[in-house]
């Protein structure tokens, strides 16, 4: 099969999965120029309540491949039509980071370069022991995009920021989730169970709630009146308080006809 984004809808959850087995799931050219237009398909479909990311087998994703991008001209190049191949990633990074609805990067394996930029760029990131996370364009002298950069530093901090970007090494899990890098590692076998459950858990909650949460958390401004006049509309909140009162689940109705 050649490399490519697969994806799927089901009860609610898009998953979008990187497969490019002969690489260790590396992005190629086509694959990050894919990503957005997917990407924006999925947040327009009103079936989807959240999106995970995950790879093929046993690996998440060990960057970009190099060898497909030689061709159009190295990171921070040009190829023939202009286009600048760095410049493909952080459009696919920021569509990511961009998506409406919650979105989980699911990690076996490598989660290197490419990978790992992409993993950061989505809401939460579940782990399976034994997985590697690195940020490595020093191991190659690319200049790591700014807005990349700055999403690892808030995600991490400064200072494991610098220590994976000067240094290109590769951490494992337990540091990975100490500094903040994933939020869950679960034992060998338990990854997919696991992310089943949590997505299942978010449909359950007010889309109302998650959406204004993730454009908040975003650094977005001037927004609350919109999110103000969105939650007096929706209902959603009198619909909170009397399942609550009435220990039942919830049934939450915003965006209006989804």
């Amino acid at each position: 099969m050649k490399p490519q984004l697969a994806h799927t809808v089901e009860d609610g959850i898009a998953t979008v999965v990187i497969h490019h087995p002969a690489k260790r799931n590396a992005m190629t050219a086509p694959m990050w120029r894919e990503l957005p237009p997917l990407l924006g398909r999925l947040a327009d479909d009103p079936a989807v309540g959240a999106l995970v990311l995950t790879g093929a087998g046993d690996t998440f994703c060990a960057g970009a491949d190099i060898s497909s991008l030689r061709g159009a001209g190295l990171p921070g190049g040009h190829g023939p039509a202009g286009e600048d191949p760095q410049a493909l990633s952080v459009r696919a990074e920021e569509a990511l980071a961009a998506f409406p609805k919650p979105t989980l990067a699911a990690v076996r394996g490598h989660c290197v370069g490419g990978g790992c930029q992409l993993a950061a760029a989505c809401d939460l990131r579940f782990a399976e022991e034994g997985a590697t996370f690195g940020v490595t364009p020093a191991r190659l002298g690319i200049v790591y995009p700014e807005s990349s950069t700055r999403r690892l530093a808030a995600l991490v901090g400064p200072a494991t920021a610098k220590y994976l970007l000067f240094s290109a090494e590769l951490i494992d899990t337990e540091r990975a989730l100490r500094t903040g890098l994933v939020d869950e590692v679960l034992p060998a076998g338990q990854l997919a169970k696991r992310v089943a459950e949590f997505t299942r858990v978010l449909l359950s909650r007010s889309r109302l709630t998650q959406a204004a949460a993730k454009e908040f958390t975003s650094g977005q401004a001037g927004r609350a009146p919109y999110w103000a006049e969105q939650a007096r509309g929706s209902g959603d909140a009198g619909e909170g308080v009397a399942a609550f009162l009435e220990r039942r689940a919830p049934e939450f109705t915003w965006p209006a006809g989804r």
